[in-house]
């Protein structure tokens, strides 16, 4: 009796160790994921491009320097997004100044004639500028689905200092992500001559680059009216853009890293050349 008692003691034990042995390595395995889903980082995740919060209508169309969320119902865009680097700042390709319908479009195209005689300038989105790197860049800028009717002080004025701005982050930080677009109210008015194309009463425009302790972002909101202003006065959280836009951006970063960056920015972290 004694000898059985031995053996079914040993037996007993050996599935005691067995057990514990599975449970903490099945606890390690999900302590190693969940510190991975958060402290991990993607460089090769798209972080410029939004998602729409408000089931506004979009037709997303991907070109080879910025991906456009086209709104059909306002014939302009939800959003338009890329990824600038330093190096696609320094190109010797020339201003196409050919605006066109949008091949990829599904209905029927906004042509630049629906701007004729509005009052309103064709303003990029995604700027010309920032496409000299690419002939096919370029031409595709001019897409009329990367355009919304501007005032022409805003188009060449603090608009186009933004721009400016974000070119030589590009420069300082190595790259930058932009994600911009148009602020459409309920009651918009219209322009064209063949559609009826919504005036946005302000644009938006959100970045974020990699610091050397993580990650910053900052917005801006420029109302679509005349003004002369400095840089500083348009400037807005990450979180109080989304509340306006009705959009999430940088969802691709994880959940605690971005909710950390986008309610709040600071100015040390992006160098004002042009106040």
């Amino acid at each position: 009796m004694k000898k059985k008692t031995n053996i079914y003691t040993i037996l007993l034990m050996a599935i005691i160790m067995i057990a514990i042995f599975v449970v903490a390595n099945n606890t390690d395995n999900t302590s190693n994921t969940s510190n991975t889903s958060e402290t991990e980082i993607d460089t090769q995740a798209p972080y410029e491009i939004p998602r729409l919060n408000n089931h506004q209508p979009e037709q997303v169309i991907e070109h080879l320097g910025y991906t456009v969320s086209y709104n059909p119902q306002w014939l302009v865009p939800n959003w338009v997004a890329y990824e600038l680097t330093n190096s696609e700042t320094i190109g010797g390709q020339e201003r196409s100044n050919h605006f066109k319908p949008d091949p990829l479009v599904k209905g029927d195209p906004v042509t630049t004639g629906d701007y004729s005689k509005s009052g309103y300038d064709r303003g990029h989105m995604a700027p010309a500028a920032d496409m000299k790197w690419s002939e096919q860049a370029m031409r595709e800028s001019f897409y009329m689905t990367n355009i919304c009717p501007q005032l022409h002080n805003l188009n060449a004025g603090d608009w186009k200092d933004l721009e400016e701005l974000a070119r030589d982050w590009a420069q300082t930080y190595g790259n930058i992500y932009i994600a911009c677009g148009p602020i459409v109210e309920a009651n918009y008015q219209t322009i064209g001559k063949n559609h009826s194309i919504a005036v946005p009463s302000a644009f938006y425009k959100v970045f974020l680059h990699r610091t050397g302790k993580g990650w910053a972002s900052i917005g801006f909101i420029m109302p679509n009216k005349a003004g002369n202003r400095p840089l500083m006065t348009y400037m807005h959280t990450v979180d109080e853009v989304e509340e306006q836009t009705g959009l999430d951006f940088f969802f691709h970063l994880p959940d605690s890293i971005e909710s950390q960056v986008e309610n709040t920015y600071s100015l040390s972290d992006w160098t004002l050349s042009r106040k």
